[in-house]
C-alpha cells in the first residue's frame, strides 16, 4: 500500500511512483528505466531531495485505479488532462503536448506487380464471370429463337451457342461486324432489348473493372476523419487514448494489442491496415526500430491534448512537485532531454 494510506504522511518518506511502459516517455531495458518522463522526474527528485520507488503497471487503467485508492503518490507517464481527472486528482503543469496519430502500411511492391496481382484477384474474376453469364444468357436466348429460321448464322447444337455468345459480345461492344444478325421478328425484338441493356451495363462494367484493377494499386489516401472511418482493419493498443478515440468516433477496432510495438509489427506484416495511437510514440518506435520501409506515419493529428503528472487529491508534496516541474521544463536540460528522445521540434 502507498504512503497516503497512512494516517500521517511524514516528510522523508519514500514516494511510490507509478509508471507503465510507454516509449519514448518510459522505456525499460537491462539497465533499468529510461525515457523522457523518467529523466525529467529523476532530475526533479534530485533537486527536491525526494526518495522514491517505481511501481510498474501494465496500462494506464491500473495506475488511475491505484491513484484513486491512494496506493500511489504520483504518476509520471504523460497523462491526458480531462474534466473528470481534474475533479478526482491533482493535475500538474502540462509538460508535453501530444495527439492521436495514424500509421499505415507502406507499399513496397511495384505498380506492375500490384496490377498483375489485382488482375487475378477474386474481385476482378467475379466481375468477369458475371459479364460472361449475362452475355451467355442473351446469346442463348437469341440462338434458341433463331436456330430454325436462321440456321446458317445460328447453327444447330453447341456451335450455335457459341454463335449466340459471339453475337451478344459484338453487339454489346458496338463493334458491329454484321456477320450474325437476327432475322425473325422475335429475334429482332430481343436484339433491341439487348442493345439498350448493353448500353446501360457496359459503362457500369467498364468502371467496375477499371476500379478493381487500379484502386488497390494506390496507397491509402487518408486525409481526414471521414476517410479514417472507412478503414475496416484498424489496430489499437488496449486501454490507450487511441482505443478511447476510436470508440468515441464510432469505429470498431479490428485487433487490440498490448503494446504499440506489437501493433507496429502486425502492421508491417499487413495483419492490419492502420494503427491509431499516440503520434509521438508511433514516430519514436518507427524510427528506433527501423520500420520506415514498412510503416508510414501520416501527417494527421486528432484529439490534441496537454499531458501532465497526476497525484491524489490533497497530496502534501503536490505544490513542491508542480513548482519544480515548471522549473525543469523551462530549463536547457529539458530541451536536451527532448532532443535525446527525438521529441524536440525546432
Amino acid at each position: 500500500q502507498g504512503n497516503l494510506g497512512r494516517a500521517h504522511y511524514m516528510p522523508g518518506d519514500t514516494l511510490l511512483v507509478g509508471i507503465h511502459l510507454d516509449p519514448p516517455f518510459v522505456i525499460k531495458d537491462t539497465g533499468g528505466y529510461s525515457g523522457a518522463s523518467i529523466d525529467l522526474w529523476e532530475r526533479m527528485a534530485e533537486e527536491l531531495g525526494i526518495t522514491f520507488e517505481y511501481e510498474e503497471f501494465s496500462d494506464v487503467v491500473g495506475i488511475i485505479r491505484a491513484l484513486d485508492y491512494n496506493e500511489l503518490d504520483l504518476s509520471i507517464n504523460p497523462m491526458a488532462n480531462s474534466p473528470s481527472r481534474l475533479e478526482r486528482f491533482q493535475i500538474s503543469q502540462p509538460f508535453i503536448n501530444s495527439s492521436i496519430g495514424v500509421a499505415t502500411t507502406t507499399n513496397s511492391r511495384s505498380q506492375f506487380q500490384m496490377f498483375i496481382n489485382n488482375f487475378f484477384s477474386r474481385d476482378f474474376l467475379n466481375v468477369v464471370l458475371l459479364l460472361l453469364i449475362i452475355l451467355t444468357s442473351f446469346g442463348t436466348i437469341l440462338w434458341f429463337v433463331e436456330r430454325r429460321k436462321n440456321k446458317y448464322q445460328f447453327r444447330p447444337g453447341i456451335r450455335g451457342l457459341f454463335d449466340g455468345l459471339w453475337w451478344a459480345a459484338v453487339t454489346m461492344t458496338t463493334v458491329g461486324y454484321g456477320d450474325k444478325a437476327p432475322k425473325t421478328h422475335m429475334g429482332k425484338a430481343i436484339a433491341i432489348v439487348w442493345m439498350f441493356t448493353a448500353v446501360i451495363i457496359i459503362s457500369s462494367f467498364t468502371a467496375t473493372i477499371a476500379s478493381t484493377l487500379t484502386v488497390n494499386t494506390l496507397e491509402s489516401n487518408i486525409n481526414d476523419l471521414e476517410d479514417l472511418q472507412t478503414i475496416e482493419r484498424i489496430g489499437v493498443v488496449g486501454a490507450s487514448n487511441g482505443e478511447l478515440f476510436t470508440m468515441q468516433q464510432g469505429m470498431d477496432p479490428y485487433l487490440v494489442y498490448r503494446t504499440p510495438l506489437q501493433a507496429l509489427r502486425a502492421l508491417s506484416r499487413k495483419d492490419i491496415d492502420v494503427i491509431i495511437h499516440d503520434k509521438t510514440a508511433l514516430g519514436y518506435l518507427i524510427h528506433t526500430h527501423q520500420l520506415e520501409e514498412k510503416a508510414n506515419l501520416l501527417p494527421l493529428t486528432f484529439s490534441k491534448q496537454y499531458r501532465s503528472f497526476i497525484m491524489p487529491k490533497a497530496h502534501p508534496y503536490f505544490d513542491q512537485v508542480n513548482k519544480e516541474l515548471i522549473t525543469q521544463i523551462q530549463s536547457i536540460g529539458w530541451i536536451e532531454t527532448l532532443r535525446k528522445y527525438s521529441l524536440y521540434e525546432e
